[in-house]
């Protein structure tokens, strides 16, 4: 598993400080640390809105690319997302989660956690799983 997502990494996830800590094949979860760079601080101090959905938005399509064996990347129909906390600029946490998928439609989770496992954000998302750009179809 920790081959496909580096193999399979995008620019984005690069630049968020990725770094793909597990899969739980039977949870259909990923987890992955994130180490924000001093560039996402909102005039706060802490991560900008958007980029937190960035976040979130890219361990949820890791899940999905996980959970097809480096097959499918989501298309997103809707994104919700909730924040509960501040992000810190200091290493997080981010779990993606695939609820269902199937061939037109999946259903995925996203959440955000400081070091102490406090929840800071959460998403959902509706997508079209596609095939991952470059790959064979």
């Amino acid at each position: 598993m920790a081959r496909i997502y580096e193999r399979q990494r995008s620019p984005s996830a690069v630049l968020m400080g990725s770094s793909f800590q597990s899969w739980d094949e039977e949870h259909q979860t990923i987890t992955v640390e994130y180490t924000p760079p001093p560039e996402f601080a909102s005039p706060r101090g802490a991560v900008q809105g958007g980029l937190i959905a960035g976040f979130l938005d890219e361990v949820m399509g890791a899940a999905l690319l996980a959970s097809t064996d480096g097959e499918a990347l989501p298309l997103n129909l809707d994104m919700n997302l909730t924040f509960v906390r501040m992000v810190p600029l200091e290493t997080i946490t981010g779990k993606g989660k695939v609820v269902r998928a199937g061939r037109r439609v999946a259903f995925l989770e996203g959440e955000l956690f400081d070091k102490e496992g406090n929840l800071l954000a959460r998403a959902t998302s509706t997508a079209i799983p596609t095939p991952v750009p470059g790959e064979k179809e």
